[in-house]
C-alpha cells in the first residue's frame, strides 16, 4: 500500500523500452517517486528524501528533478530538508541528491530547457536559487522580496522567472541576468501558474481568494481577476490558449474558465 498524498503526474520523456508512454509520480507522503505504464499499472517505486513536492525533468528527459521539502504541508512549521534529489529515468534508480546547505524546505522547481540549470524555491529562508545539476551546486541566489515561495515558472525568453509567494499574497518577477525583482499584488495565498501559449499572460490561483489573477508579462501587472470555485490550486493552460483548466482543493472538484470572458464556466465534481 502507497501512501501518496498529493500524487503529481508528468509524461515519461524518456524510459524503458517496454514502457512507452508512461508515467511519473511525486508521491509526497510516503517520499517516494513512483513509475507508471500507461495503464497506470505501478512499475517501480523510489525512495527519495523527505515529503518531496514537486518535480521536473531534465531538457533530454533522461534525469528527473524533485524538491525534498521535508514537511508534509507548507503551513507546518520546522526545518525540513534541503536537498533535490536526482532520478535516472532510464534505470529507475537515485543517483545522486544535491545538497542545498542553509537553504531548506525546496519546494518548487523548473528547467532551462537550454542549459539545463535548475530553478527552485526555498521557504527557510525565502529565495530563488539557480543550481547547476551537473556541478550539484548552486549558482545563483535571488531574493524574492515575499515569504514563502510556492512555485516558480521561466519565461520562454529565459530571463524571466516567476515565484507565486504564498505568504505574501504576490508574484515576483525575478530577472536572472540582473537580479532585479518586481513585486506584483496579486490575491491571497497564490500557488499554481501557467503562462498562456504566447506567454504574454501568466495565471495565478488564489487559494484563499478562491480566484485566479490575470498578469501581464510585459508590464510586469495584474490587469485581471477570474472568480472560481473554492480553494484552486494547480492550473493549467489548454494549447489553443483559450481554457484553464485547475484543480479545486477545497471545492473537491476541476474548473474550467474561458481566458478571454474570464469567468468560470463549469465545474466537474470529485469524489473527495
Amino acid at each position: 500500500m502507497r501512501h501518496a498524498c498529493f500524487v503529481l503526474l508528468a509524461t515519461l520523456a524518456s524510459g524503458a523500452a517496454d514502457v512507452k508512454p508512461g508515467y511519473v509520480a511525486v508521491e509526497k507522503a510516503s517520499g517516494h517517486v513512483g513509475f507508471f505504464d500507461s495503464g497506470g499499472k505501478i512499475l517501480k517505486e523510489v525512495k527519495i528524501g523527505g515529503h518531496p513536492h514537486e518535480m521536473t525533468f531534465s531538457p533530454d528527459g533522461h534525469y528527473l528533478f524533485t524538491t525534498d521539502n521535508g514537511v508534509l504541508w507548507m503551513t507546518e512549521t520546522g526545518q525540513g530538508g534541503n536537498t533535490v534529489s536526482i532520478i535516472d529515468t532510464r534505470t529507475r534508480s537515485l543517483v545522486g541528491t544535491i545538497d542545498l546547505g542553509k537553504y531548506r524546505r525546496p519546494h518548487g522547481i523548473d528547467v532551462d530547457p537550454k542549459t539545463g540549470k535548475l530553478l527552485v524555491t526555498t521557504e527557510l529562508p525565502s529565495m530563488l536559487l539557480m543550481i547547476d545539476p551537473r556541478a550539484r551546486k548552486i549558482v545563483k541566489e535571488y531574493d524574492i522580496k515575499g515569504k514563502a515561495p510556492h512555485l516558480v515558472k521561466l519565461a520562454n525568453d529565459r530571463v524571466w522567472a516567476y515565484t507565486s509567494n504564498t505568504d505574501t499574497g504576490t508574484v515576483s518577477a525575478v530577472n536572472l541576468e540582473t537580479g532585479e525583482v518586481q513585486v506584483i499584488p496579486i490575491g491571497e495565498r497564490p500557488q499554481g501558474m501557467a503562462f498562456s501559449p504566447d506567454n504574454r499572460r501568466l495565471y495565478v490561483t488564489n487559494l484563499n481568494s478562491d480566484s485566479i489573477s490575470v498578469i501581464d508579462t510585459q508590464s510586469k501587472t495584474r490587469i485581471g481577476e477570474i472568480p472560481t470555485g473554492k480553494g484552486p490550486v494547480r492550473i493549467r493552460v489548454t494549447p489553443d490558449g483559450k481554457t484553464l483548466v485547475y484543480a479545486l482543493q477545497t471545492g473537491e472538484a476541476v474548473g474550467f474558465a474561458n481566458a478571454e470572458t474570464r469567468k468560470e464556466e463549469t465545474q466537474v465534481k470529485l469524489t473527495g
